[in-house]
C-alpha cells in the first residue's frame, strides 16, 4: 500500500511554481566576487518583433541548457538578455498600425519578456536592457565621437545602394535581385554623405584573429576570410592623353601585357570627364545609376560598357588602349579603374567579345603534350590559366619577360615600376569601410553637429545623449528628426553660433556590435568597466550561421576599438561559437486561380501519416476538403508554416517544448518540427514524472549498500552510471543533447524493466531516479525542480546540486556477453565472468548450441578471442 497517493503531471502548476521560486530566491542574478570560475554563456539578443518564433526557442534553450550544466558544474555563470530595439521593421509597424516605433517596441518587449520568463530561462534579469534606451545608445555616441576625434570616424560621399520606398541605404546582403530585401523595390545608385569607420585599418588582425578561434566553426571563419578578402599585388600608373594618370590595381601583373583596354567605373572623375562633350556618354552613365552595387549583382548581371574616347598609354609598350567605362567596376573598390585583360579573365574577355576588343594571349603551358594543349582556347582559359600558383605556365608574347612564372614576372614589374615611379606593391582587402549612416528615423542619433564655420562637430560630452525623440508621428515618407526644424536646430560647441543637428541615425549593427560588452557592466559610467574583464571575452556565443560575415564581423572589430580604448584587454569577443540550425516546417497550400499559393499553417491542417511518421495527406479541419503538401521549409510568414511557441507551451509545457527542441537534431544541424514528436516527449516527460512519484509513495528509500547488491541491483546501478558518464560526455564536450537525453531515456527504460522492491532494490532505484532528474535538469529544469524535492530533497536548492559523477567502481561489469562468430559469421552470444580465462572461453563458445552445430564435421584451426567482444573460431 502506497504511503502516500501519486501526484499527476501538470506542467501549469509546475512550472508556475518552480518560475516564482526563481524570482523569489532570484537564483540566477550572480556577482563578480565569486571564488567559482566564471561562465558566460550568451546567445544573440532578438529583436522585440511581437512574439517569439521557434527560432528563438531554439536558440535560447540550447544557451540555457549549456548555462545550466554550467552552473552544476561549479561555474559563476552570466546569461543575461536584452533587446536590439532600433530599426526599419518598428517604422514599418508603426506606420501600418498608426503608432510610434517606441510605443510598439516597448509593448513588444514586454510581451516578449513574458513568454521567455514562461521557458523558464536561467536568466540574470537585472542585467536587462533595450538598446532603443538613450542610457545604452549615450555610450554608443560616446564611443563615436571619441573615434571621429582619432581619425577611426570619418564621413565622405559614396556610391550607395537605395531603396526609393523604404528612404534608406541597404547594405549589399539587403539587396536581393536588384531589389530591396523588405520593400521588394527596385534598388537605385546614389551618391550621398555618409559617416564610416575605418574597420580596413584592423583588416590584417581581423584575418589573423580567425586562426586564434578554434572554437569557432571553420565555415564561419572561411566566410570572414573571404570577405576580408586579402590580395597581394602591384598598383600600376596609366597615363591617359599624356597628362593625368589612371592608377589600377591588379593581383595578376603577369598578364600586364595582355591588356587591351582599360575599365572604369561610371562615377570615375575621368568618366564624368569625358561625359560632358559626349551626351550619349552621359545618358549611359545616368543609365549606370540605376541597379545596386553588390557584388553578386555584379557578378550576375549582363556587361554593358561605352567607350569614352579616352587613351591610356601601356606602361611598358607605349601602346595605347582605349578606355571604357563598364557597369561592373565600382568607385568603392580598388581605384575605381581594371585593367582589361580578355585573354586571361573570364569577364574581361565576356566584355570583349561582346564590344569586339581585341584578345591577346600573354600565358601559356612549358611543355604541351600534344596538339591541343598547344592551341590556345580563351573560352577555357579558367582551365588552363587561372591559377598562378602553377609551375607549368611561362609568360609569352611578353617582350622581355617571356618565360618567366608567375612570381618571377610580378618581381621584376614590381622593381621595375617602383624604381620608375609608375607603381608600387601594394595589400589589398576586399573589406570596405564599415558606412555606419541611415536615412532611417528609428535608430541611434549620430552625435555630430554641422556649423557653416566649422564644419562638422562632434557632440561635446558632456551635451551627450543626442535623445531621439519618441512620441512622434510618421507618415512613411520623410524621417521625423528630418521634417522637424526644432529638433535640428543647435549651436556649434566651437563658435558658439547656429547650427544644424546631423538627422542620419546609426546603422542598427552598431548596437548588436557592442551589447555582450554592457551585461558585463550594468550601470557602469562609461560603456564598460572593471566587470567586463572578469567576464570577458564570452565563452560560449550562440546565433544562426546567417550572421557570420556582417554581425559577427564587426562583434570582432568593436572589441578591438574596446581594447585599444582600454576598456577590456582581450582582443576577441567570444571564445567559442556554436551556429544552430533553421528550425524547419511542413507546408500545405492550395492553388489559387491566378496561378498563386495560398500557403495554410499546419495548425489548421487534419494530417495523415504513415507507420513512418510520413505525412500521406492532408485535408483543411474547417471545410474538410485536400489541401496539397508543399515541401519542408524553414519556418517563415511567407510559408505561413510557424508554430506559435506560446500555444506549443499552454498545451504541452514549456519543458516538453524544450525537450523536444534539444531531442529532434544536434544543435548545429536544422530541426524539423513534428508535433507527434512533441507528443512523444511530452509521454516521456509524464512516464518519469510518474516513476519518481510511484517510488516516493511508497516512503523514503534505504542507504544504499553497495557491498549488498544482487546482480540485478548491480545491472540497474551499473546502467546510472553508464548514464550519468555518457550524458556528462555529450553536454561538456559535444554539445550532443539529443543522445544525452536518449541515454536518460534508455535509463527510464531500464527502470521500468526493475521489479525489485527490496530495501536495496529501492537504494537502487532512488539514486537511479536522482540521476535521471539532475541530468535532465539543465533540460527540463522545471520537472526536475518539483521531483528533486519529491524524492527528499525540500531543502537542497537544485541548482546548487553538483552534476552527477560516474562511479569508477559501478561501471565493473561481473559479467560481460561476447559474440561467437565461426569463419567471422555471428552463430550465437556467451555470457562469462569478466576475469574468465581464456580457455574456459574458448571452451564455452564451442559448446554454444548454434555455433556447435557449424562446427560439425569441421576442424578448429584457430580461436581468436577478443577480450570483453567477440570469440572468432577459424575452421574448416
Amino acid at each position: 500500500m502506497s504511503a502516500v497517493e501519486p501526484v499527476a503531471y501538470d506542467p501549469k502548476t509546475v512550472e508556475s511554481a518552480a518560475q516564482q521560486f526563481w524570482d523569489g530566491s532570484q537564483a540566477f542574478e550572480v556577482k563578480e566576487n565569486s571564488d567559482k570560475p566564471k561562465y558566460y554563456c550568451l546567445s544573440m539578443l532578438p529583436y522585440p518583433s511581437g512574439a517569439l518564433h521557434m527560432g528563438h526557442v531554439r536558440n535560447y534553450t540550447i544557451g540555457d541548457v549549456i548555462s545550466r550544466y554550467k552552473r552544476m558544474t561549479g561555474h559563476n555563470v552570466l546569461q543575461p538578455m536584452g533587446w536590439d530595439a532600433f530599426g526599419l521593421p518598428a517604422e514599418n509597424a508603426a506606420i501600418k498600425n498608426k503608432t510610434a516605433p517606441a510605443k510598439w517596441t516597448y509593448a513588444n518587449i514586454d510581451h516578449m519578456r513574458a513568454q521567455l520568463k514562461s521557458l523558464g530561462y536561467a536568466i540574470d534579469w537585472s542585467r536587462e536592457f533595450a538598446t532603443c534606451r538613450p542610457d545604452y545608445y549615450v555610450h554608443e555616441q560616446r564611443m563615436f565621437t571619441r573615434l571621429l576625434r582619432k581619425g577611426l570616424a570619418y564621413r565622405k560621399n559614396s556610391v550607395v545602394n537605395w531603396d526609393p520606398v523604404d528612404q534608406t541605404v541597404l547594405a549589399n546582403e539587403q539587396v536581393i535581385d536588384g531589389r530591396g530585401w523588405r520593400s521588394g523595390a527596385l534598388v537605385e545608385k546614389r551618391e550621398i554623405p555618409q559617416w564610416f569607420l575605418r574597420i580596413t585599418d584592423y583588416a590584417q588582425e581581423l584575418l589573423d584573429g580567425l586562426d586564434e578561434l578554434p572554437g569557432w566553426p571553420e565555415s564561419v571563419k572561411t566566410m570572414q576570410r573571404n570577405w576580408i578578402g586579402r590580395s597581394e599585388g602591384l598598383e600600376i600608373q596609366f597615363a591617359v592623353d599624356g597628362n593625368e594618370a589612371l592608377t589600377v590595381f591588379t593581383t595578376r601583373p603577369d598578364t600586364l601585357m595582355g591588356v587591351t583596354f582599360v575599365s572604369i567605373a561610371g562615377e570615375h572623375p575621368l568618366a564624368l570627364k569625358a561625359a560632358k562633350d559626349n551626351p550619349a556618354l552621359a545618358a549611359f552613365l545616368q543609365e549606370l545609376k540605376q541597379g545596386g552595387v553588390s557584388e553578386a549583382e555584379l557578378e550576375t548581371q549582363e556587361k554593358r560598357g561605352m567607350d569614352t574616347g579616352l587613351k591610356a598609354v601601356h606602361p611598358i609598350t607605349g601602346e595605347q588602349v582605349p578606355v571604357w567605362v563598364a557597369n561592373f567596376v565600382l568607385m568603392g573598390y580598388g581605384t575605381g579603374a581594371v585593367m582589361a585583360v580578355p585573354g586571361h579573365d573570364e569577364r574581361d574577355f565576356e566584355f570583349a567579345r561582346k564590344y569586339g576588343l581585341p584578345i591577346k594571349q600573354v600565358i601559356a603551358l612549358k611543355s604541351p603534350r600534344n596538339e591541343e594543349e598547344k592551341h590556345y582556347d580563351p573560352t577555357v582559359w579558367h582551365d588552363w590559366y587561372g591559377d598562378k600558383t602553377r609551375s607549368d605556365l611561362e609568360l609569352v608574347n611578353s617582350g622581355e619577360f617571356d618565360g618567366l612564372d608567375y612570381r618571377g614576372a610580378f618581381d621584376a614589374l614590381a622593381e621595375r615600376f617602383e624604381r620608375k615611379g609608375q607603381g608600387q606593391r601594394r595589400v589589398n582587402y576586399r573589406l570596405r569601410d564599415w558606412g555606419v549612416s541611415r536615412q532611417r528615423y528609428w535608430g541611434c542619433p549620430i552625435p555630430v553637429i554641422y556649423c557653416d564655420d566649422c564644419g562638422a562637430v562632434p557632440v561635446p560630452d558632456e551635451q551627450l545623449p543626442v535623445v531621439l525623440p519618441e512620441n512622434v508621428t510618421l507618415d512613411g515618407v520623410k524621417s521625423p528628426i528630418k521634417a522637424d526644424p526644432e529638433w535640428r536646430k543647435t549651436t556649434c560647441p566651437q563658435c558658439g553660433k547656429p547650427a544644424e543637428r546631423e538627422t542620419d541615425t546609426f546603422d542598427t549593427f552598431m548596437e548588436s556590435s557592442w551589447y555582450y560588452a554592457r551585461y558585463t557592466s550594468p550601470g557602469a559610467k562609461d560603456m564598460v568597466d572593471k566587470r567586463g574583464n572578469y567576464w570577458l571575452p564570452v565563452d560560449q556565443y550562440i546565433g544562426g550561421i546567417e550572421h557570420a560575415i556582417l554581425h559577427l564581423m564587426y562583434f570582432r572589430f568593436y572589441h578591438k576599438l574596446l581594447r585599444d580604448a582600454r576598456m577590456v584587454d582581450s582582443s576577441e569577443p567570444a571564445t567559442n561559437l556554436l551556429t544552430q540550425g533553421m528550425v524547419i516546417a511542413e507546408t500545405f497550400y492550395r492553388d489559387n486561380a491566378d496561378g498563386s499559393k495560398d500557403w495554410i499553417n499546419p495548425a489548421d491542417v487534419e494530417i495523415r501519416r504513415d507507420e513512418k511518421a510520413r505525412v500521406v495527406g492532408a485535408t483543411l479541419k474547417a471545410d474538410g476538403q485536400p489541401v496539397k503538401i508543399g515541401p519542408v521549409e524553414k519556418m517563415s510568414k511567407s510559408k505561413n508554416n510557424g508554430v506559435d511557441p506560446q500555444a506549443m507551451v499552454d498545451k504541452y509545457g514549456a519543458d516538453t517544448v524544450r525537450l523536444f527542441s534539444m531531442f529532434a537534431a544536434p544543435p548545429e544541424q536544422s530541426l524539423e518540427w513534428n508535433e507527434a514528436g512533441v507528443e512523444g516527449m511530452a509521454r516521456f516527460l509524464r512516464r518519469l514524472w510518474t516513476q519518481v512519484q510511484k517510488h516516493a509513495a511508497d516512503g523514503a528509500a534505504p542507504a544504499l549498500d553497495v557491498a549488498s547488491l544482487d546482480a540485478g541491483q548491480k545491472a540497474l546501478r551499473r546502467k546510472t552510471h553508464e548514464t550519468i558518464a555518457k550524458v556528462g560526455d555529450d553536454y561538456g564536450k559535444r554539445h550532443g543533447f539529443n543522445t544525452a537525453i536518449a541515454a536518460v531515456m534508455e535509463l527510464s527504460n531500464a527502470l521500468a524493466k526493475f521489479d525489485d522492491a527490496s530495501a536495496q532494490g529501492r537504494a537502487v532505484r532512488q539514486e537511479a531516479l536522482e540521476a535521471a532528474v539532475l541530468l535532465l535538469n539543465p533540460i527540463t529544469p522545471h520537472a526536475s525542480h518539483a521531483l528533486w524535492q519529491v524524492l527528499g530533497h525540500a531543502e537542497t536548492l537544485l541548482e546548487d546540486v553538483p552534476f552527477p559523477q560516474a562511479d569508477a567502481t559501478a561501471l565493473v561489469r561481473d559479467s560481460v556477453v561476447l559474440a561467437v562468430q565461426v569463419n567471422g559469421k555471428l552463430r550465437g552470444t556467451i555470457e562469462v565472468s569478466a576475469d574468465a580465462p581464456r580457455d574456459l572461453i574458448e571452451s564455452l563458445a564451442k559448446d554454444e548450441p548454434n555455433t556447435a552445430k557449424f562446427l560439425e564435421g569441421q576442424q578448429v584451426r584457430k580461436v581468436i578471442v577478443v577480450p570483453g567482444k567477440v570469440v572468432n573460431i577459424v575452421a574448416g
